[in-house]
């Protein structure tokens, strides 16, 4: 019989970033495999709904938690929040930037907001529920970040940066925790068909293509492949490969991301 989410990591999934996308795509996933899940975002109707759905469908117990992840006080409310659980699997998926702008064009609390989203958050998520599942040898950490982090990029300055933060810690994490029974996998993701994605596009004026990656392929593959960390690239013909830039100097790189940012704003 295949090993199951829950017999190998436990019976507890906890998703940041859960209500929608690829998020949610994740928690079908989890509780089809009958692994209970928490699910965290900010707007708790969309939540609820969300939770009635997966308990309906899947008949697996889940819990809400209301959270804006940005907040300094978040990942202790929600260890306090999952106490009693054991969590198998961690997804950090939230950290979207819903408005891709220049740099300067964007309030300074407004970038704060988001590398404390991206990284002080997505630290402290692996320290406090990593911690215990290297200790009970079992378990599971995924960080989503984006091709975002392979280069800077003209108006991706802070979130790019943010997700080159994610990508490194997921890869050291990995490297760390090999042998303990915790598998660490960083999952880059690149346009994805998500509410953010939409929200980001229709702010640019611009319209999304059919070159989407579908949220539900995207948890899948990354599900199927945990254990092939440190890094998966989604959709990637050689998705434990290196960065998409190949040879090109750290310059051109630069100027590639920038052109493709540019090139998505004016769809």
């Amino acid at each position: 019989m295949t090993e199951t989410l829950t017999t190998k990591y436990g019976p507890w999934g906890v998703i940041a970033g859960g209500s929608d996308g690829v998020g949610a795509a994740f928690a079908h996933r989890l509780a089809a495999q009958g692994m209970n899940v928490v699910l965290v975002a900010r707007r708790l109707p969309v939540l609820e709904a969300f939770a009635d759905e997966i308990r309906a469908r899947y008949g697996v117990a889940v819990r809400t938690v209301a959270l804006d992840l940005s907040f300094s006080s978040a990942l202790a409310e929600l260890e306090d929040a999952t106490a009693g659980l054991e969590v198998g699997l961690f997804v950090y998926n939230a950290g979207s930037d819903d408005r891709s702008v220049p740099f300067l064009d964007k309030d300074l609390d407004i970038h704060l907001g988001l590398v404390r989203r991206n990284c002080t958050a997505v630290l402290e998520a692996a320290y406090r529920f990593g911690g215990p599942m290297v200790a009970r040898k079992r378990g599971a950490v995924v960080l989503v970040t984006s091709g975002a982090a392979w280069a800077g990029g003209a108006t991706l300055a802070a979130y790019g940066a943010s997700k080159a933060f994610d990508l490194i810690l997921a890869e050291s994490l990995w490297a760390e925790w090999q042998g303990s029974g915790v598998d660490v996998l960083g999952l880059v993701l690149g346009r994805t068909d998500t509410p953010s994605l939409r929200r980001t596009e229709g702010v640019q004026g611009g319209s999304y293509g059919g070159d989407l990656a579908d949220p539900d392929d995207v948890a899948a593959e990354a599900l199927d492949h945990l254990s092939d960390g440190p890094t998966w690239i989604c959709g990637s013909p050689a998705p434990t490969g290196g960065s998409p830039f190949g040879a090109l100097s750290r310059r051109d790189a630069v100027l590639a991301m920038s052109r493709g940012a540019t090139a998505h704003k004016e769809r």
